[in-house]
């Protein structure tokens, strides 16, 4: 079986030495969107709040960073994992959370240390669960579990895991806001370190099912992240505790994602939807917990 669950779960432990610095750092949050118009910003360029994600003497640093520090993907990790050979054709992001520790640095050396707590039995597909721990010399800055489903790798006899879904509010949000994803936005997020061809390459992504490339989950993730942080946090990414989701459809460069936001105590609950096709699905499940 291309999944050997056992060997994947039972493997040592990984390291991977992580560096980064300020241009590491800037080039993610362009990719993410910073700069862009918004609803709420009619000239970001400029903006004093903007430029804390783009100018270097006024850089902080969005905690969904932690997906791609040191170009360190947790993505290619889990399919680099023992036990793990799979097609990439057939791979889709699950899910994601960053738990952080204390505020990343806008330049570091860390130790990330990898494992696989679990392969799930889905029935046509599998799920694998990548756990990256991160740490540099002063302590822990932040753990990233990622979810990787493989189709048509299931029926192997696990475990089918965790299915609890997070019920939303019933009542009309207390936000809602939204942000256009530019045309050439999955080619300028790839270069902080995914280079998986289906979100740029046409022909590939016809291979796995689709009619042009997909943007990655996770720089939906991102975008997603730091909208919570500017309109309900007040731009203070160091009041981020975690940040969880569950990649429910796809996004195409291009289209506009519609956000609604519920704010309960210590945390924010976060739907996305693709604006252009009846609401699509895009993120669901999806919690900022907050100080």
């Amino acid at each position: 079986m291309p999944i050997d669950a056992a060997k994947a779960t039972s493997a040592e432990p990984r390291t991977t030495e992580l560096a980064w610095d300020h241009k590491d750092v800037q080039l993610y949050h362009l990719g993410i969107g910073a700069g862009a118009a918004t609803p709420e910003k009619a000239h970001p360029a400029t903006d004093p709040d903007e430029l804390r994600y783009t100018l270097e003497s006024a850089l902080h640093v969005l905690p969904s960073f932690a997906t791609v520090a040191g170009g360190g993907m947790a993505l290619a990790g889990g399919l680099s994992a023992p036990g793990i050979d799979v097609d990439l054709a057939a791979v889709l992001h699950g899910g994601q959370t960053v738990t952080v520790h204390r505020a990343l640095p806008v330049g570091g050396r860390a130790t990330q240390t990898s494992t696989v707590p679990a392969v799930y039995d889905k029935g046509k597909a599998a799920v694998i669960v990548l756990r990256s721990e991160v740490a540099d010399d002063e302590g822990p800055l932040w753990t990233c579990d990622t979810q990787i489903f493989v189709r048509g790798e299931g029926g192997f006899g696990g475990e089918r895991g965790p299915s609890a879904r997070l019920e939303l509010p019933d009542r009309a949000p207390d936000l809602s806001t939204e942000r256009v994803i530019r045309p050439d936005q999955a080619l300028l997020y790839r270069l902080s370190g995914d280079w998986n061809p289906l979100h740029a390459d046409p022909e590939f992504a016809k291979l796995a099912g689709f009619d042009r490339p997909i943007l990655h989950g996770l720089c939906t993730y991102g975008v997603t992240l730091k909208a919570v942080v500017d309109t309900v946090l007040g731009g203070e990414v160091a009041r981020v505790r975690s940040y969880t989701t569950r990649f429910a459809g796809v996004v195409f460069p291009g289209e506009t994602l519609r956000l609604r936001l519920w704010q309960e105590p210590g945390r924010v609950l976060v739907s996305v939807t693709a604006a252009d096709r009846d609401e699509a699905p895009v993120l669901a499940d999806t919690v900022v917990e907050h100080s």
